[in-house]
């Protein structure tokens, strides 16, 4: 009997095991016997190359020798090149040895830096010379940039998946070309298209697809607000879609009709997740009956909005026009305004012998203390969820349908509570990104001790301080036991409360700035000279600074950091300076041209913040 596809899946992890195992054998075989690298085999040294980079393979092998520079050159990882963010020179050089002469025999080329584009694709017929281009992934391109590249793609004879990642400042004609636009790709299979609103006050953008706009896209993820009205229309112009996902869809505010569309049999289409925005739960109900047939997978996300709690509603609608579906995932948070009524008598009705027959168990969090009127509904195992978001503990320890849950897959934990209860605490085994949106407080250890309780701080990779009130302290005592932190992300004034001359502080500070391996920073509240001089000092492996700043202070905190005469930020080459007016790009040019500050730099100013590179 061949395995299934869930088996086949499994199997691939299992397999890099036992390759990487086998690896650790021979490695382990070539130190004991004191052998040269020159001596290893080509066979050894290739498979090395697949657990790098394209870009670590260049630097460590392409100018030893000859035998080597023919190695690197003829890896098939090189058929892969991931740009990731590099200083400027690095980049020239890389560009020059690897990309340049390699162009057509290039599969897979992802660019993670917004003048990185520029340079590979100028002329922007320049990416015809890609001919072998299966995938590719642009992070943080500029509509107007990327609308000049688009008519090329077509002519790109292999290219079947695109991911694009545009920068804020979106509006309703250029994403409706780029959606458009990317209708028109004949070979494309996957597309993954992410942008963002900036301006908080802005409408949801419209899009109008015309009749001769359709794809045979069978992938496609939008992380952005996408309009409801042209939810349905969006689904009928892709007659092979298998999976889509879409993080935000939302009501629209004007009176544009949807387009009145016969019933769509999307025979092909398996896997739905939505969240929503306030979107009419019934339309949407209307969308599933005509649409959703086939589907398996239904992942919603949602808030506010009590109708879709409505279990036996929900029963009628999957019994009647979803029969295939397997797995029925919900994430839903809600305040209860019925009087003498409370958010369990709703979430109770998801206990009949329907949801259990079919093994679909739900449970529950409070998101305000002992208000048992209000909470968040979700669904428990066997969904494998990768973010899961903790809040309060249960109103009293009656709680109905609580139930245990598995937490393996947690990759990312968002903690959402303002108080963390000892007797409530869950371990998740394999958290590599920690987020905390509040300051919170602990039943007894101190915070430190009860997120030690919760996840293993030595597998963070990032950490992200969403709260202005979380203090400097502890998440200097939170690096000394992350030391494989790469991303650090804060939203609070560095230095407020914080004693930067006490004894016991400077020695933990030395400790941390020793240890600590962090590459990439954000600040969001604005920073003086002082605190960027305390964060060069705590964290010097810095390669990208994203900041606010004090307006009247950012010519003196650029020649800080571009100074020769210090060694603190000689890993530093990309900043980017949040929120500033136009007029700081002329400045600071000038500053740097007139202090001959950088030799060869980049910069640009997209949508309010400034970009330097260099």
């Amino acid at each position: 009997m061949p395995p299934t596809k869930r088996q086949h899946n499994d199997q691939i992890p299992i397999s890099n095991n036992n390759k990487k195992r086998k690896l650790e054998d021979q490695i382990a075989e070539i130190n004991s016997a004191k052998y040269l690298l020159e001596d290893l085999a080509n066979e050894i040294l290739y498979e090395l190359f697949e657990y790098l980079d394209s870009y670590d393979i260049y630097k460590g092998f392409y100018n030893l020798n000859r035998r080597f520079q023919n190695l690197a050159i003829n890896s098939n990882v090189l058929t892969k090149i991931n740009v990731s963010t590099m200083s400027k020179i690095n980049f020239k050089d890389y560009y020059q040895n690897i990309l340049i002469p390699n162009r057509n025999q290039i599969k897979v080329l992802r660019l993670s830096n917004p003048f990185t584009a520029d340079v590979i694709f100028s002329p922007p017929r320049t990416i015809l010379n890609f001919v072998h281009l299966e995938k590719l992934i642009l992070d943080k391109v500029q509509i107007k940039y990327f609308t000049k590249v688009f008519r090329h793609l077509q002519e790109l004879p292999k290219l079947h998946s695109l991911t694009i990642s545009l920068t804020a400042g979106c509006n309703q004609q250029s994403l409706d070309g780029i959606f458009s636009n990317i209708f028109h790709l004949p070979k494309l299979k996957y597309c993954k298209i992410e942008y963002e609103i900036k301006r908080l006050e802005d409408e949801p953008v419209q899009l109008y697809f015309t009749h001769r706009d359709s794809s045979l896209i069978e992938c496609l993820i939008i992380n952005g607000r996408f309009p409801f009205n042209q939810f349905q229309n969006l689904l009928w112009r892709l007659p092979k879609l298998q999976y889509l996902s879409i993080n935000c869809l939302v009501e629209s505010y004007d009176n544009m009709e949807q387009e009145k569309l016969t019933h769509t049999e999307l025979k092909y289409l398996k896997y739905v997740s939505l969240k929503f925005d306030f979107i009419n739960f019934h339309k949407f109900e209307e969308v599933m009956k005509k649409c959703f047939y086939h589907v398996q997978m239904l992942r919603l996300t949602t808030d506010y909005n009590e109708k879709c709690l409505s279990a036996k509603r929900w029963q009628q609608l999957i019994m009647s026009y979803m029969p295939y579906l397997r797995i029925f995932d919900i994430n839903h948070q809600d305040y209860i305004e019925k009087k003498n009524f409370t958010y369990h008598h709703i979430i109770n009705q998801f206990n009949s012998s329907f949801w259990t027959g079919k093994k679909w168990f739900f449970t529950h969090q409070h998101d305000q203390k002992k208000q048992s009127t209000s909470g968040i509904l979700y669904s428990t195992a066997p969904y494998r969820r990768k973010d899961y978001s903790y809040y309060w503990e249960p109103v009293n320890t009656k709680c109905s349908n609580i139930q245990k849950e598995n937490f393996n897959s947690v990759k990312h934990l968002r903690i959402a509570s303002e108080e963390i209860v000892n007797d409530c605490l869950n371990y998740f085994p394999n958290v590599n990104e920690l987020s905390i949106e509040n300051k919170f407080t602990t039943s007894g250890d101190s915070i430190i001790a009860t997120l030690r309780r919760m996840i293993s701080l030595r597998q963070l990779t990032k950490l992200v301080i969403e709260s202005h009130l979380f203090p400097m302290k502890d998440i200097i005592n939170l690096l000394l036991l992350t030391p494989n932190v790469h991303t650090l992300s804060l939203n609070l004034y560095i230095l407020d409360y914080f004693n930067i001359n006490s004894n016991r502080q400077k020695k933990i500070c030395q400790y941390v700035s020793k240890k600590n391996k962090i590459q990439n920073l954000i600040l969001n509240q604005r920073c003086s000279l002082t605190e960027i001089q305390f964060i060069v000092y705590l964290l010097p492996r810095l390669k990208c600074l994203k900041a606010q700043m004090e307006r009247k202070e950012i010519g003196q905190i650029i020649r800080f950091l571009l100074s020769k005469t210090h060694n603190r930020t000689r890993n530093l080459f990309y900043l980017c300076i949040l929120e500033v007016p136009k007029v700081c790009l002329t400045e600071t040019k000038v500053l740097i041209e007139s202090k001959n500050l950088l030799n060869d730099y980049s910069i640009k100013y997209i949508d309010r913040d400034l970009h330097l590179w260099w």
